[in-house]
């Protein structure tokens, strides 16, 4: 059966991932033929060609759904301010994606504080009606539970916006004893889990634990809320990060049997990491 939710990882290709997904002709087809969301990391460094989007557009199939981040020149860069040009011309770049995209994800830097809330409310305010958001935010206030953080759920609410939950208690929970760790602990948010409630459908960002059978204990709350949601008729976007994403499938497959533990009309993800995890963990 379909994945009654999305399901996906940070990218869509890694050298070692060749034989760990099926066949198909390139390696946006394969990943799409196990997952049906990606985030859309590419597009917050550089923005790709329109004849891009039409190629990969091709490769997906109608039930897909590309979460694509804005360009860092709009959220770290210029803030949202003056941003209305240049969001213009990335929306007619990703044109070829619009019946394929899922809500666009805007990443605000740890430096866009609660005295920049009335330009995220601004941009999104003004930004085109066709377009759905979610919003992360890395800044310590908007989770300190105080009149700041209250201020940011109650506009989000009011726009029925998903806030991203960003888990990577996991990943701070290992030991930085490799260079793939410590770079992992620079790059990502150690940010409390601040789920915000709201009429949008969630967004799960989990960075796991290098080991991939100590992960078992943190995705277990996950599981839990996850077929909550899915009996209630809510359709959450969860995505599998590992410190090395050459592991973030291996990853998936395991949220997967824990998730089909609970709802057994699950099927298994169609994917062998059998040879390729040998010995890694």
């Amino acid at each position: 059966m379909p994945l009654p939710y999305y399901l996906g990882c940070p990218q869509w290709q890694d050298p070692n991932w060749a034989k760990q997904l099926p066949s198909g002709a390139s390696a946006l087809a394969r990943y799409a033929r196990v997952f049906n969301t990606v985030e859309g990391n590419t597009t917050f460094y550089a923005t790709p060609s329109k004849q891009q989007c039409e190629q990969w557009r091709k490769q997906v199939p109608d039930d897909f759904r590309f979460l694509l981040k804005l360009p860092r020149a709009l959220t770290h860069e210029h803030l949202l301010s003056n941003a209305g040009s240049e969001l213009q011309t990335f929306l007619d770049v990703i044109a070829p994606l619009s019946d394929v995209l899922g809500p666009m994800l805007l990443q605000l830097p740890a430096g866009f504080g609660p005295n920049r809330l009335q330009q995220l409310w601004r941009f999104l305010d003004t930004a085109p009606d066709a377009l759905d958001w979610t919003v992360e935010v890395r800044n310590p206030a908007f989770f300190a539970k105080g009149e700041e953080e209250k201020a940011l759920n109650q506009g989000l609410r009011q726009r029925k916006l998903a806030r991203v939950c960003m888990d990577s208690r996991a990943l701070f929970s290992a030991i930085p004893d490799t260079d793939v760790i410590v770079d992992a602990q620079r790059k990502k948010p150690r940010v409390p889990v601040h789920l915000l409630p709201s009429d949008a459908p969630p967004v799960i960002r989990y960075i796991g634990h290098p080991n991939l059978e100590t992960n078992r204990d943190f995705l277990a709350p996950w599981v839990s809320r996850v077929k909550g949601w899915l009996e209630s008729g809510v359709r959450p976007y969860v995505f599998m990060h590992m410190p090395d994403n050459a592991h973030a499938i291996a990853l998936a497959e395991l949220w997967t049997e824990l998730l089909r533990e609970q709802l057994p009309v699950l099927e298994s993800l169609p994917v062998d990491v059998s040879k390729p995890q040998l010995g890694l963990f």
